[in-house]
């Protein structure tokens, strides 16, 4: 399934048996804000999934970055109990910018499933247009699908730690460029980026009204980004927008990258590792 799928297509799509909609939205800032909106309102069909009940490891949060990845085994029991199948089309939207879609669609894809789509433009779009909506809940037959992580490449802090300053990978930062050089850090305890890596905010990938540039586009931001060297590592503050920055660039058509999920907020957690930015001199651990 391509990465993208239109509102007009969705639609077409709802009453289909094999369509799962999966309803992602989720404020940082307001935890509960994205499942009081989809008690509100949602696309007809659609399941809430909570970032961090859900898509992450919220028994590990703190230890591992403020999102680890979720443990796979329980993972698997959500996937199930919203009765998604192997031949299920599932479609992932958020409030609209894709960052938390990317997030799921990432992970969906890392447990082996391959008919993964996210709703272009998400429900900004969807209210825009006028679609329909719902506030039930429904309620699926769990499944039986059988499913194991390792499906999308993934990067380790031991990994990061032993390459610096090698040529073996190419870190990209999602993050904006003020959390980036250090000059603004809100969330984490440090502030800077990881030594050597690049900054692409998540945000580039977008256009004024929030949908993804074209895939031509975005071919041309990303190909000065990858110069060769054989393996781009994404990261971000917690592992959720460098999923958009993977996602564009399959997008483009420019292959899969590799998503380092502790990212910088597993980073910082130890101070003895190497941070560089705004009037930072980068400290050598090695």
């Amino acid at each position: 399934m391509y990465p993208l799928i239109e509102p007009e297509l969705l639609t077409l799509l709802l009453h289909d048996e094999l369509v799962r909609v999966l309803d992602v939205r989720f404020n940082l800032s307001d935890t509960q804000q994205g499942r009081y909106l989809y008690q509100q309102a949602h696309i007809p069909g659609a399941v809430y999934v909570d970032l961090e009940q859900d898509l992450s490891n919220h028994a590990m949060i703190g230890r591992a970055g403020r999102h680890p990845l979720p443990d796979p085994a329980r993972f698997l029991e959500k996937i199930q109990a919203w009765g998604i199948q192997q031949a299920s089309k599932i479609i992932i939207y958020d409030a609209g910018n894709h960052a938390m879609a990317a997030r799921a669609w990432w992970l969906l894809r890392w447990m082996g499933l391959t008919n993964v789509a996210v709703l272009h433009g998400g429900m900004k779009v969807w209210r825009a247009d006028n679609y329909p909506l719902d506030a039930g809940r429904p309620v699926f037959k769990r499944s039986t699908i059988k499913l194991q992580p390792g499906h999308m490449p993934v990067a380790n802090i031991e990994t990061i730690f032993n390459g610096l300053g090698s040529a073996k990978f190419k870190l990209i930062d999602a993050r904006s460029e003020e959390r980036f050089y250090g000059k603004s850090e809100p969330i984490d305890s440090r502030s800077g980026h990881i030594p050597g890596a690049i900054c692409h905010p998540f945000t580039r990938n977008m256009d004024k009204q929030g949908r993804f540039l074209s895939a031509q586009q975005l071919e041309k931001l990303f190909i000065p980004l990858l110069d060769g060297r054989e393996e781009k590592i994404f990261y971000c503050g917690s592992g959720i927008t460098a999923c958009h920055n993977i996602l564009a660039m399959e997008y483009a058509g420019l292959g899969t990258g590799t998503l380092y999920p502790g990212s910088w907020s597993e980073w910082v957690i130890d101070p003895k590792r190497p941070v560089q930015g705004y009037n930072q001199t980068v400290t050598d651990t090695h």
